[in-house]
């Protein structure tokens, strides 16, 4: 015959309460955090929206500021000083145009001459270049006659009419007898600074 036992837990309530107890300190830590949580974020929240009608504010000053200016200048009527109308005039009339000058000068440059560097300075276009010493010709005639290229050339002389040569010298480069040179485009407005010391 078998025995039947049971087990009777007294300590029941105690559980129960302990649980109880336990599932209020849960919610009172998560109520506790979330609270908190939300003071940050609406702490954050607040001083974004401080710093942001800030700058607001000083772009309201800076346009009232512009708005002002731009309405005293209208009442005088000088929107540019003679100066400036000046400066304007002879930047649209006396600018070169570089890209046009390059093409040309490349059209005039044979292949028995290379230009190695150039300069422009104080309105002086400088060329600096090499050619090859050649026994059956004269050192000078292959740059003379690249100075006269230029010198015919509208593109070049029509901003530089003054073009000469500025110094030569024979050198060796790799065994080979060279002649390095450097030529001169002098621009119009170089000649009247000249004209007026």
């Amino acid at each position: 015959m078998k025995q039947l036992y049971f087990k009777i837990n007294l300590n029941k309530y105690g559980e129960l309460r302990r649980k109880i107890e336990l599932d209020k300190k849960t919610f009172r830590n998560t109520a506790l955090s979330f609270l908190i949580f939300t003071a940050i974020l609406y702490g954050f929240v607040l001083f974004l929206n401080y710093n942001l009608a800030g700058k607001l504010n000083n772009r309201k000053e800076l346009l009232s500021n512009i708005r002002e200016e731009i309405k005293s200048y209208q009442i005088s009527g000088k929107y540019l000083s003679s100066k400036d109308l000046q400066r304007l005039a002879k930047i649209s009339t006396q600018r070169i145009f570089w890209a046009k000058k390059l093409v040309a000068l490349s059209e005039q440059t044979t292949d028995k001459i290379a230009i190695t560097h150039f300069s422009f300075k104080n309105d002086i276009l400088s060329l600096y270049g090499i050619t090859k010493m050649d026994r059956r010709e004269k050192e000078f005639d292959l740059i003379d006659d690249f100075m006269k290229k230029l010198k015919n050339n509208d593109q070049i002389s029509s901003d530089f009419p003054d073009i000469k040569l500025v110094r030569s010298r024979r050198d060796f480069e790799k065994d080979i007898e060279i002649l390095r040179f450097q030529i001169d485009c002098v621009g119009k407005e170089f000649g009247k600074k000249e004209d007026l010391i």
